[in-house]
């Protein structure tokens, strides 16, 4: 299964009706235009739509070859107390993440990013945790953004947000302040956050 966010609006790519998905729209994988898609979903509001084929892996793989794909990376740290760390980038919360550099491997820009954004020393790194795909706009070309989540361990210690990546709160959280996050975050951070509640 494949969940691509377009601001708020969800598309989902299944084999099957995902367990617990309601309010959603059926569209017929034959006649799907995904740039038509793409411009109306720009304009709507929170949505979630639904594609069924019976090979999700091959059809999304075909739906994005016509578009840049980035790679991306980040992290999901928690203390041995339980907390887990955030921050606070243009007006949302969110996880430390960003783009790899060339010829890097995934699991280290992870690690190097939730340093350089937090200030702190990452203790180990886990489990890939899962990927989140979303698509935005940029010079006019259609991007599709692929962020590839791990788990870590770190130590609580002094965060130092990076100012100069626009994040200017960094804190650690317990489950019982997952709240605050759900209340102002972007939904594939929310979709973490389920991932980490089942997990708990």
């Amino acid at each position: 299964m494949y969940r691509i966010y377009i601001n708020e609006t969800a598309l989902i790519i299944s084999e099957f009706v995902p367990k617990g998905l309601d309010n959603f729209q059926n569209i017929d994988h034959q006649s799907f235009v995904f740039r038509d898609f793409y411009k109306q979903a720009k304009k709507s509001g929170p949505e979630t739509h639904l594609i069924l084929v019976p090979d999700a892996r091959d059809y999304f793989r075909k739906l994005r070859k016509p578009y840049q794909v980035i790679k991306a990376a980040g992290g999901v740290v928690n203390t041995p107390d339980q907390e887990y760390l955030f921050i606070f980038r243009k007006g949302k919360w969110d996880l430390p993440k960003g783009k790899l550099d060339e010829g890097e491997k995934t699991k280290h820009a992870a690690v190097r990013e939730v340093e350089e954004e937090c200030g702190i020393k990452v203790g180990r790194l886990l489990d890939k945790l899962t990927n989140t795909w979303h698509v935005y706009e940029e010079r006019g070309q259609v991007i599709f953004k692929k962020t590839s989540w791990f788990t870590m361990e770190a130590k609580k210690q002094k965060l130092i947000p990076q100012l100069e990546e626009d994040i200017t709160d960094a804190r650690w959280m317990s489950e019982a302040e997952f709240a605050l996050i759900r209340g102002n975050t972007y939904p594939t951070i929310n979709n973490i956050l389920e991932l980490l509640t089942v997990k708990l």
